[in-house]
């Protein structure tokens, strides 16, 4: 059934489908689902009941080698690199229609997989990857190289060739839509790919995988394997035979993915790794609601597990304590913990107990570090079998406080005050990471003085979390280097070539 019918579905109904759901957990290599060479398996949970789902495969190095060995094969026969350009978009426009078509079946596993609540999936995940494919389709014949102006006797055009094999690893915080991400302009530019979709949350992939086959792709163009980070990841870095690897996930494993290729190819590598990203607030913003509203949303959507997450609430002194009552009031009345298959549900579940135990060690750590602790702080009562942690805010934060330095990854939200502007530049600039920020003010001036200041990637104006697929999308500093999404992502995925004929 057609994404688009998928909001009349009640929360007793997605329970049943879940129970009668019986997703792939063999891996996807050269047009085919098999078992692993080692034949190692491992359980998948659902976060928010701790039960069993299924047995994975979990991949090696040897599976690896099999997968990166498929995408050479087909690579350097052309059956994808040499396509006529309307062939491949149509394969991908044909892909976009067909994850719109079991958009249902998606949004079922990856909220069981990683506990992102249904609604979520069936509003934004589903139907935006779907729009990924379209757009990164609709830039294959965009694709264009140049003639310079030389001598009479000679000619030289530079033109524009793919990399070759691409390994795409993924998190699992928006397991379909990273993939798309990372998938999409890699095929748009000919390339043949490896994808690691997270431990956490493989089942997405392995659906993406037959529907990509389905719309006509070739063996060997788009190989899964399922499988942990320090075996199948590591493989894909060092591997020999990869060209790119483009990567989503911690700055810890970005920077090992940057040092397997210096030890092995010198491959091209792309990583996204999270941030710390200041939402600022001045006292002239225009609605003070609205912006309470867009806070909130921006720590606690998608339970906080946002790489640009606006974990760090700058509030001028000025509107400071009416912006902390207002924020308490909104999160009181728009987010609980519950049943992530429950339309009605606003926070599922983090993804595994590890990760709820991190985000509970933080908030114990900033209770320890005098935080003022405004309302959650726990795991909610009653539900000790899922992996919940209540939305928390601690207000009066300072820049020493830990929470105002790493990053949580969970729905925990920190509101300091600052006196100046220079005083939120200074703030918001005191960190590793530069992935995005926000700016609420009605001055132009402001906005554009302070945008130009900010070391981010991404910086919202009277907004949060806005754009479209032209925004490239990766940030500063320790937050990585590359971009998701636009155009320019298509060009990063291939190398240029010159030739220079000699007319004479």
């Amino acid at each position: 059934m057609h994404i688009s019918q998928a909001q009349s579905i009640t929360k007793q109904e997605w329970r049943e489908r879940a129970q009668s759901l019986k997703p792939e957990t063999r891996l996807f290599i050269d047009g085919q689902f098999v078992d692993g060479v080692e034949k190692l398996t491992f359980d998948n949970l659902n976060p928010a009941t701790g039960e069993h789902i299924t047995t994975m495969a979990r991949g090696t190095e040897a599976d690896v080698d099999l997968a990166v060995a498929s995408c050479k094969k087909a690579f350097k026969s052309g059956v994808w690199s040499h396509m006529a350009p309307r062939d491949r978009m149509e394969i991908l426009s044909k892909l976009a229609d067909l994850i719109e078509q079991h958009g249902q079946e998606f949004a079922l596993l990856d909220t069981l997989d990683m506990g992102k609540s249904i609604s979520e999936m069936i509003t934004v995940d589903v139907p935006f990857s779907a729009h990924t494919f379209q757009y990164f389709a609709e830039t294959i014949d965009k694709i264009e190289g140049k003639v310079t102006n030389t001598e009479y006797d000679a000619l030289h055009y530079i033109s524009r060739e793919p990399l070759g094999v691409v390994a795409c690893v993924v998190p699992w915080n928006y397991p379909l839509m990273m993939a798309a991400w990372k998938l999409a302009p890699a095929l748009a530019a000919g390339n043949t790919v490896v994808l690691k979709p997270a431990e956490q949350s493989p089942m997405s992939a392995l659906l993406l995988a037959r529907l990509f086959k389905e719309a006509g792709g070739p063996d060997g163009v788009l190989n899964v394997v399922n499988g942990f980070g320090e075996d199948v990841g590591r493989a894909l870095g060092l591997h020999m035979d990869v060209a790119k690897i483009s990567f989503t996930g911690s700055t810890e494993v970005g920077k090992l993915m940057m040092v397997y290729s210096g030890q092995s190819n010198m491959k091209k590598v792309s990583t996204e790794c999270g941030g710390k990203s200041p939402h600022i607030f001045m006292n002239d913003l225009e609605d003070i609601d609205v912006a309470v509203e867009y806070a909130a949303n921006g720590i606690y959507g998608n339970q906080g597990e946002v790489c640009s997450a606006g974990s760090r609430i700058l509030v001028q002194e000025g509107i400071y304590d009416e912006f902390v009552a207002k924020f308490i009031k909104f999160t009181a009345e728009n987010y609980a913990v519950g049943d992530p298959l429950d339309p009605a549900t606003t926070m599922g579940p983090l993804v595994t107990p590890e990760q709820q135990s991190r985000v509970l060690k933080y908030i114990d750590v900033t209770k320890k570090e005098k935080g003022n602790l405004a309302f959650g702080g726990s795991a909610p009562e009653g539900m000790g079998q899922g992996c919940y942690v209540q939305p928390t805010l601690f207000t009066d934060i300072t820049p020493e406080h830990t929470i105002a330095r790493e990053e949580i990854f969970g729905p925990v939200a920190a509101i300091m005050p600052f006196a100046t502007e220079d005083d939120a530049i200074n703030i918001a600039n005191d960190s590793n990471y530069g992935l995005a920020a926000g700016i609420w003010t009605t001055d132009l001036k402001t906005a554009h003085r302070m945008t130009k200041k900010i070391e981010a990637g991404i910086v919202w104006v009277n907004c949060y979390d806005h754009g479209d697929m032209t925004q490239p999308w990766g940030g500063f500093k320790q937050s990585g280097q590359g971009r998701d999404k636009c155009f320019d992502t298509v060009l990063d995925h291939m190398q240029t070539k010159s030739a220079w004929f000699h007319l004479g």
